[in-house]
C-alpha cells in the first residue's frame, strides 16, 4: 500500500471525526481500510512463513508443518 493511501485513510478518519463522512467517502474509506488490512496479512504472511522454531539439537521442528501450509496454498493457487 503507497503511502498516498494511508494518508487518504488517515484524512478520511479525521474527517469522519469532524464533519462526518459522505457515502462515497464511506465507501472509499471501507476499500482503502480492506485493502489495508489484506497488505498487512500479506506482509506478515511472507514473514512467517520464513520464521523456523530450531529445538535444541538443530532441528527445524515447524519444517514439517511450513511444507505442509506451502503444498496447500499451491492446491489453491489458480
Amino acid at each position: 500500500m503507497t503511502q498516498e493511501k494511508m494518508d487518504r485513510i488517515s484524512a478520511l478518519y479525521r474527517k469522519s471525526k469532524a464533519e462526518g463522512l459522505t457515502e462515497a467517502e464511506k465507501q472509499e474509506q471501507a476499500a482503502l481500510r480492506q485493502e489495508y488490512r489484506d497488505s498487512v496479512r500479506k506482509s506478515l504472511a511472507g514473514q512467517l512463513e520464513h520464521t523456523y522454531i530450531i529445538d535444541e539439537t538443530g532441528k527445524h521442528k515447524a519444517e514439517e508443518y511450513f511444507e505442509e501450509k506451502k503444498a496447500e496454498a499451491k492446491k489453491h493457487q489458480p
